[in-house]
């Protein structure tokens, strides 16, 4: 028996320190609820830190911040052993990847080094420090942040590594009444006012819950078919990998399971396409020489294959 959660209550409290971004919260909410991690890629001080540890404190989860700078080592994420003299042993100091929600800040600023690092415990969900391996706790999520403007002293994620990102996302700026809320201080809330409305239980058996929504055959082949239509476009240089088919599928469970639905439609799919499949693929020079951005190649791709009735 699937008892969906309430969606409203959780977004509220996010509300609280977040104004004007009802579409962010609940994308990153669908990206929890499916076990993937999210890049969000924006300009400073749109309150991409702000969303991670808002989360955290409604889910009632254990959050670390790492801020990301040249000189930061894969060790400050994995953790490392440190001799105890008194004891005569060595122990272990648990890196930024031992909390439940990771927050990334400019991924894009440290080595490719650490970068691989990150990405490696995102994948395995386990540090190995010295031959041992410790599990990351459960649920682990990682958001990460980049500033897609300036590359002076940052280090561009290659395309295999932003494959591992379940969504991309970004906060844009605030409109206009929004912006006015903040500036009296509406959207300036202290994040201790922010509660728990679940705790890891709960999320937990939320994931189990999203991953068992239902999905038709008629659905999952049209994702399969859209992936496959953009390995063959000639408006795409990269296509949708496997990987991306599989993302697409999860992100729209989880837009039905917030929506109060225990089965998925063909809207989910097309509501979630662009998030989940956007960073995966590569544009080729045919698409810039008819200005096509990835936006509007997709949309060319998916107006020419039949969307099933459900």
């Amino acid at each position: 028996m699937i008892h969906i959660l309430d969606t409203d209550k959780l977004v509220n409290e996010i509300k609280k320190v977040i104004r004007g971004k009802d579409s962010v919260i609940r994308s990153t909410l669908m990206a929890i609820l499916s076990k993937g991690h999210i890049l969000l890629e924006d300009v400073p001080g749109v309150g991409k830190t702000t969303l991670a540890l808002a989360f955290s404190k409604a889910m009632g989860l254990k959050y670390n911040r790492i801020q990301f700078t040249p000189d930061v080592m894969p060790s400050d994420i994995t953790g490392f052993t440190m001799y105890n003299k008194e004891k005569g042993s060595f122990d272990y100091v648990e890196g930024a990847a031992m909390c439940n929600i990771l927050l990334a800040d400019e991924i894009n600023r440290t080595s490719p080094r650490t970068q691989s690092a990150l990405l490696e415990v995102m994948e395995e969900g386990s540090v190995t420090v010295d031959t041992v391996t410790r599990q990351v706790p459960s649920p682990f999520i990682v958001i990460a942040t980049q500033n897609p403007f300036g590359s002076s002293g940052t280090q561009r994620l290659p395309q295999s590594q932003l494959d591992r990102f379940l969504i991309r996302l970004s906060m844009g700026y605030p409109d206009r009444e929004s912006e006015i809320n903040i500036l009296k201080g509406f959207g300036m809330a202290n994040i201790d006012s922010v509660e728990a409305v679940m705790g890891e239980n709960d999320i937990k058996k939320y994931m189990e819950e999203c991953a068992e929504t239902y999905m038709s055959d008629e659905l999952l082949g049209y994702i399969a078919d859209i992936s496959s239509a953009t390995r063959r476009s000639e408006l795409f240089s990269i296509g949708i990998s496997p990987r991306g088919s599989i993302a697409c599928a999860a992100i729209a469970k989880a837009c039905a399971y917030i929506s109060g639905r225990d089965y998925t439609v063909p809207e989910d799919i097309l509501d979630t396409l662009y998030m989940s499949c956007a960073h995966r693929i590569e544009l080729s020079e045919k698409a810039y020489s008819l200005s096509y951005n990835t936006y509007k190649a997709l949309e060319s791709v998916i107006s020419s294959i039949k969307m099933p009735k459900g």
